[in-house]
């Protein structure tokens, strides 16, 4: 049997506050780099000290936490929540939904405190004056599903309309293959066809054929969406009308 360790930690982190004119000490410390995961809500503590490496009363401060990216476009904003105002301790929670449209990066991120009055007053993430701290974004944790493949365009071939082929990815898919596709149409009228082909190069002499067809008569108020299963090299979509009215196909493996 393989006994493997797995560690359960806080995410903490300590940041410092110039109460003191930083009189003590100007060596860098403190700025480890925040790691949060995607797929799940992600909680960090936060220790506010001051130069002396004392304790930060925070009583009637609201400490808040501001994340951007690497244009300057502010991607998260929360207020702390104390858990010791009287040690400086505070917790930030970073939502799975507030970064789930949010791409794998590093952003930077600031943390201040508010006044009752409004004013405010930066924190350092070390005795250099440094109040820029880095937070990696990863998805390695909880990898989200695949991109949809779109196809929006097609080409007039034989009085007949195909779009560009799409790999079915076979090496991925086993004997039971599950594809999922979704038409999007706008009072389209006409005949879709699934097509499909087991060779690995697409060229003029490809030989296609018909999975399933699809008919609109143009009331459709919703995109068609179906499933079809087989382990495929291409697929492609072929209609019997100008498809000027299909906005696009959506297609996941």
């Amino acid at each position: 049997m393989q006994l493997i360790p797995r560690y359960l930690l806080k995410n903490k982190i300590t940041i410092v506050m110039n109460d003191a004119g930083f009189v003590t000490e100007f060596m860098p410390v403190y700025s480890r780099q925040i790691k949060i995961y995607k797929g799940i809500d992600n909680t960090i503590q936060f220790h506010l000290l001051n130069a002396d490496q004392k304790p930060v009363d925070i009583t009637n401060l609201t400490p808040i936490f501001v994340a951007f990216d690497s244009q300057l476009q502010k991607i998260l904003q929360y207020e702390g929540d104390i858990l010791d105002s009287v040690k400086g301790k505070f917790t930030i929670s970073i939502l799975e939904n507030d970064i789930i449209n949010v791409d794998k990066q590093y952003l930077r991120y600031n943390i201040y405190l508010q006044a009752e009055d409004t004013s405010k007053e930066i924190t350092f993430v070390n005795s250099n004056f440094d109040n820029n701290g880095t937070i990696f974004i990863d998805d390695y944790a909880f990898p989200g599903p695949a991109e949809s493949k779109v196809i929006d365009l097609f080409t007039e071939q034989d009085s007949e309309w195909v779009s560009a082929s799409v790999s079915a990815q076979p090496e991925i898919n086993g004997n039971s293959a599950l594809h999922t596709a979704a038409i999007y149409n706008n009072n389209y009228v006409g005949t879709i066809s699934l097509q499909a082909t087991l060779q690995t190069t697409i060229g003029p002499s490809t030989d296609w054929v018909d999975i399933d067809e699809y008919v609109f008569d143009g009331t459709e108020q919703e995109p068609l969406a179906f499933n079809f299963y087989g382990v495929y090299s291409y697929i492609r979509f072929k209609s019997n009308t100008d498809p000027v009215n299909i906005s696009k196909i959506l297609i996941r493996n």
